[in-house]
């Protein structure tokens, strides 16, 4: 487990790579867009820069994995520190110059999330937080929303890959009840960052990937947001299931409208 000294450092790297990430996001748009697994599943030659950036500065380090989305987990050891990185969440926004994406860095110890960075190149914003340690934007302390009720409030969710989530437009017709307003946006990371820096009263994403969202969600709980699982569950690093995360105010009611 790091200590807060350690934390204190490793934030200070992983907000230096997320600002690096800023400006290269922002200052070039990509040359080469190629699919993956389907031709909804767009990659770009900066997402593959970026990660060789993160891989080349952090995989080098004793003791440090890292695992990303284009190149898979770094070599090493039972017991290292692991680094989740997603180097253009959102890429079909890049791709297409519709300007919501993000770089997200996340760290994890052996007690779960430790630090975590994200940075925002269309408002030249970086989100960082350490456990224990509250979040900052740009330097300034950040914190979820003091919302009491879903009513007139923002609510954020991610469709699977290009697919609606099972239950999704269930979630959305219940929100619509309750006066609440859903938007998609197409960022994962971005998405869950704003229900904990008060942007949005809560997200409900369908699936949750670690290297998607880890970051946000350290972010978000260190902002006081509440995250879990519909069951309630707090996972140490996000498992790939559904994921909830909203001010401590509405998530009640949030849950009971989550589609079992």
């Amino acid at each position: 487990m790091l200590s807060e000294r350690e934390s204190r450092y490793w934030l200070a790297v992983a907000e230096e790579l997320a600002l690096w990430a800023v400006d290269r996001i922002r200052g070039a748009r990509p040359i080469a867009v190629d699919t993956k697994a389907d031709p909804a599943d767009l990659v770009t030659d900066v997402d593959r820069e970026i990660e060789r950036h993160v891989l080349d500065r952090l995989a080098t380090v004793p003791g440090h994995r890292v695992r990303g989305e284009e190149y898979g987990t770094s070599p090493g050891e039972p017991g290292d520190l692991l680094w989740y990185v997603d180097a253009v969440d959102g890429t079909s926004n890049y791709a297409h110059d519709l300007g919501w994406s993000s770089f997200s860095l996340a760290l994890a110890d052996d007690a779960g999330l430790v630090v975590a960075a994200i940075g925002d190149p269309y408002r030249g914003e970086v989100t960082g937080a350490a456990r224990g340690l509250g979040a900052r934007r740009n330097g300034h302390p950040v914190h979820c929303s003091p919302a009491g009720t879903l009513a007139g409030q923002l609510v954020l969710t991610e469709l699977s890959g290009h697919r609606p989530w099972p239950g999704m437009a269930t979630l959305v017709e219940g929100l619509a009840d309750r006066h609440a307003t859903t938007r998609i946006m197409g960022s994962s990371a971005l998405s869950v960052l704003a229900a904990g820096t008060g942007r949005a009263a809560a997200t409900v994403l369908g699936h949750a990937g670690a290297v998607d969202v880890a970051a946000a969600v350290l972010i978000a709980r260190e902002a006081g947001a509440v995250v879990r699982t519909p069951s309630g569950a707090e996972p140490a690093v996000p498992d790939g299931g559904p994921l909830l995360a909203a001010a401590p105010g509405v998530f009640a009611e949030l849950t009971a409208l989550y589609p079992r």
